[in-house]
């Protein structure tokens, strides 16, 4: 059952006659094709995936066949035509990408339909992953990977922070990967505590560096965490390192189809709050849901008690310990939920290396 079908089966469940799809990741998801400038309109009967003469080309060879690809000269007027021919009385919206102008527009342009927002509809599709986009989000982490190999073995304990970010897009780039899936981090040193910290214009310091970032191909992101040491790391760092460690390995472990996401970050919480000196150094969740878009739902964190993961989820596992003034480590795996425990997409070593 493709991803058309089981849309109408929900807008039929709704009570709805057909949908208007904003979101541009939607309409990824539900057509296999990437554009900026149009939308879809989806009835019981027919599909149609409404754009301009720029995308037409492209469209016509991308989307897959359940749509119509169409260009009118008038947007408004052809809209009407299918709500008249298609007999559509309740229509569904995104609230949550819809503006409020756009959505009072669309009141003002309409006014034979009733507008109905479907919520998250779509989003919660695209949790449980199908294996076309298993396949793409293993490509782009595999990337992601092949470049944290590469940047291995050109670091230098002379370069700025920017310069590695900079060498890791370029590796993901030369590598397939059609941009990154999120800003790149960087950050050495006493910024190794700020778990989104922006790569600065200074050069490396010596302690803890964490490297967290993700390629797209396909339209799908990977993410991953690696934490090295500029440098040589004394007894308080390993112990540090090996803690994270120990709280991922626990919290992998315990995944799998039908676990409570709360439970997860849980598990890995646990090994971290053990030791009185890391009590409070686990500020952020285990992890989040990764596809198109680098944070979605479902995610593991201890506001997620009662929900369950599914087969078909894909989860990052990220735990980390942030010593404010001091440093900083993550270590960070992206795995597929499957029944009886996991599938890990992420190969690159786990070993602490240090870079002298």
């Amino acid at each position: 059952m493709n991803q058309l079908v089981k849309l109408r089966i929900k807008l039929s469940e709704a009570g709805l006659d057909g949908a208007i799809i904003f979101d541009e990741l939607n309409q990824r998801y539900l057509t296999r094709f990437a554009f900026s400038d149009g939308f879809l309109l989806i009835t019981k009967s027919k599909a149609y995936l409404v754009t301009d003469f720029r995308y037409l080309e492209m469209a016509k060879k991308s989307v897959c066949a359940d749509f119509e690809v169409v260009t009118p000269v008038n947007r408004r007027e052809f809209m009407h035509s299918v709500i008249k021919e298609e007999e559509i009385r309740l229509l569904g919206f995104e609230g949550e990408t819809v503006s409020f102008a756009k959505f009072s527009r669309l009141k003002e342009d309409y006014p034979e339909v009733e507008l109905c927002d479907i919520g998250d509809m779509v989003e919660n599709m695209r949790q449980v992953k199908p294996d076309w986009e298993i396949e793409l989000i293993g490509k782009s982490q595999e990337i992601t990977d092949l470049a944290f190999s590469g940047l291995l073995s050109q670091i230098k304990p002379d370069m700025t922070e920017i310069e590695v970010a900079a060498e890791l897009e370029y590796l993901m780039k030369r590598l397939g990967s059609e941009g990154t899936a999120f800003d790149t981090i960087a950050v050495s040193g006493d910024s190794s505590t700020l778990p989104h910290g922006v790569p600065r214009n200074c050069k490396l310091k010596k302690g803890f560096l964490t490297l967290d970032f993700g390629a797209k191909y396909g339209g799908y992101c990977s993410d991953m965490t690696r934490t090295i040491v500029i440098g040589r790391a004394d007894s308080e760092m390993k112990e540090l390192y090996n803690t994270v460690l120990a709280a991922q390995r626990s919290a992998l472990e315990f995944l799998r189809a039908g676990a409570d996401c709360g439970e997860a970050d849980k598990a890995a919480r646990d090994v971290i709050e053990a030791k009185a000196e890391y009590k409070g150094a686990f500020g952020h969740s285990l992890g989040h849901s990764v596809g198109l878009f680098i944070h979605e739902s479902p995610s593991l964190s201890p506001k997620a008690f009662g929900k369950k993961l599914k087969a078909g989820n894909v989860v990052t596992v990220e735990p980390g310990i942030y010593l404010y003034g001091r440093y900083g480590c993550r270590i960070e795996d992206m795995v597929k939920i499957v029944e009886g425990g996991i599938q890990n997409f992420t190969k690159s070593t786990k070993e602490l290396i240090e870079i002298c």
